[in-house]
């Protein structure tokens, strides 16, 4: 059995919030097998435990992650390659119906980029950077565009795909690709933030909530049908009536975290 001293990926659970860390700084918390292996794991265990409320994802190190182990992509035929993978590890992280937020130190590029946008929420220290390195290497942004063209302003994407440049933290925030960028000293506070305001969130509300966010309509008149559906049910819910009587009541609604 795996020791944590071993594992390149930790999980730990405190007051609701499941913190998963990248711990592989000896290659920039690079996605290697084992490192996909572990996250993938340690991300199905947060999702699935109830008492988990808020996913973090942090890391070690001063990279958040650098993409792609090339080392390991070095040699390997297109079905080998890690990067086929690494889908089911984007969907798993888009599609969790825990909240996930990325906290960011340091520098991502790549396929560390796609994990951000991925992510609900991300923040960032404003020494952190960003780039879309792969045509520079001959590869194609294929898989993380699937979540990072939602998140980023087409002009801006256009430019950052096709150029690769560097670019930093206020200009991720500026084009969506992150939610704030702050001081290194007030990153933990900024997480903190936005995690006690997830906390106050209905767990059902919230999951539902990402799936709403998430859906393709075909019409304006199926969308708004399909909308009253889901606010009637959660209206009527036990979430729901228990939220409206907190409320009326003044009171802290049942599900969140006591002290």
């Amino acid at each position: 059995m795996r020791g944590m001293a071993d594992e390149l990926v930790h999980l730990s659970v405190e007051r609701g919030v499941a913190t998963i860390t990248l711990d592989s700084p000896h290659n920039r918390n690079a996605l290697s097998a084992q490192l996909r292996r572990e996250l993938r794991a340690h991300l199905t265990t947060a999702i699935d435990a109830p008492e988990v409320r808020v996913i973090v994802l942090d890391h070690t190190g001063t990279v958040f992650c650098s993409g792609m182990d090339l080392k390991e992509s070095k040699g390997a035929g297109s079905s080998d390659q890690g990067v086929n993978e690494f889908p089911e590890l984007l969907q798993l992280i888009w599609e969790s119906p825990t909240p996930v937020v990325a906290k960011l130190a340091g520098p991502a590029r790549a396929g560390g980029v796609g994990l951000i946008a991925a992510a609900d929420i991300a923040v960032a220290a404003e020494g952190a950077s960003f780039a879309f390195t792969e045509v520079r290497i001959g590869v194609v942004p294929a898989v993380i565009s699937v979540t990072v063209l939602p998140r980023l302003l087409p002009r801006a994407a256009h430019e950052l795909f096709l150029t690769g440049e560097k670019f930093d933290a206020a200009r991720a925030a500026q084009i969506g690709l992150i939610n704030s960028a702050v001081p290194a000293d007030r990153l933990d506070d900024e997480v903190r933030r936005y995690t006690d305001m997830l906390a106050l969130g209905a767990p059902q509300a919230l999951a539902a909530t990402k799936q709403m966010l998430r859906r393709h309509p075909v019409s304006m008149a199926d969308d708004f049908a399909a909308m009253l559906e889901l606010s009637a049910k959660h209206f009527a819910g036990a979430e729901g009536q228990e939220g409206i009587a907190s409320f009326l009541q003044k009171r802290p609604a049942s599900w969140v975290p006591q002290d």
